[in-house]
C-alpha cells in the first residue's frame, strides 16, 4: 500500500469497507465527535430505509435526475451498486474544504478509484473486518436482508476486499472504540493506521470468496 504523510489541514479523507465492515458507524462516531471532520453526503437514487433521512443520510434523488447530474459534471466519483446509482456531488465537497473542514466520503473503491485521480492528496483507509465469520454475523444482525442478499453480499465483499492494497491503509473494525480511536488519530494527526498489520489479509479474501449460502444458515449466525 501506498504511504501519504498527513496534516491536520483540512483534506479528503476516502473510507471503503465490505458491507457490514462498519465504516457507515465509524465515520459517523468521528464526525459526531470532531467537529472540524464532516461527512460528504451522497446523491443516490434507491429509495430512502426507514429512519433516513433527505440531507443527512442521503440526497435521495430519481434516475432521470441522477442522469442529468452526470450529464452536468456534478459529481466528482459516482457508481452503480446493488442495482441503485450513488455519487459523491463535487460541489459539496469543495464547500466543506473551503469552510475549514476535513470531508470524510464513504465510497467503494472504484469511486476511490476516480477521487484518487482528481484528488492526489486524498487519503484513503480500506476498513476490513477480523474475520469473515464476523462480517457474516454482522450481516445477519442487521435483519435488512434474507439469507440469500447476505450471500450475494458476502461475494460481493470478496471482490470489494481485494483492492484493499489500492489504499494507503488498512485498519481492522474489531473492537469498535479502538477501531474509532485508530480512525481518529489517522484523520487529525496523521498516524498510520497499524491494526491490520498482523492481518493476514489474502487469506481473508479467500476466505470470503469460499462462503457458501448454506454455510450462513448453519453457522446460526
Amino acid at each position: 500500500m501506498n504511504g501519504k504523510s498527513s496534516n491536520q489541514e483540512p483534506r479528503v479523507f476516502i473510507l471503503s469497507a465490505p458491507s457490514g465492515g462498519g465504516k457507515t458507524s465509524l465515520a459517523r462516531a468521528l464526525a459526531d465527535s470532531c467537529e472540524q471532520v464532516v461527512i460528504s453526503v451522497s446523491h443516490t437514487t434507491r429509495p430512502p430505509r426507514p429512519g433516513e433521512a433527505e440531507g443527512v443520510d442521503y440526497y435521495f434523488v430519481e434516475p432521470k435526475d441522477f442522469e442529468q447530474m452526470i450529464e452536468a459534471g456534478d459529481f466528482l466519483e459516482y457508481a452503480r451498486v446493488f442495482e441503485h446509482h450513488y455519487g459523491t456531488s463535487r460541489w459539496v465537497l469543495e464547500g466543506f474544504l473551503a469552510a475549514g473542514k476535513s470531508v470524510i466520503l464513504e465510497i467503494d473503491w472504484q469511486g476511490a478509484r476516480e477521487v484518487r485521480a482528481a484528488i492526489p492528496s486524498a487519503i484513503s483507509i480500506y476498513i476490513l473486518p477480523p474475520s469473515v465469520d464476523v462480517l457474516a454475523a454482522r450481516l445477519m444482525a442487521r435483519g435488512r436482508d434474507s439469507t440469500s442478499e447476505i450471500g450475494s453480499r458476502m461475494e460481493k465483499a470478496a471482490n470489494e476486499m481485494s483492492h484493499y492494497g489500492e489504499y494507503d491503509h488498512a485498519m481492522v473494525n474489531g473492537d469498535f472504540a479502538a477501531a474509532l480511536t485508530e480512525l481518529r488519530q489517522a484523520v487529525l494527526a496523521g498516524q498510520p493506521p497499524l491494526s491490520a498489520s498482523g492481518l493476514n489479509i489474502e487469506a481473508l479474501v479467500h476466505s470470503a470468496k469460499s462462503v457458501r449460502l448454506k454455510n450462513l444458515d448453519a453457522a446460526n449466525l
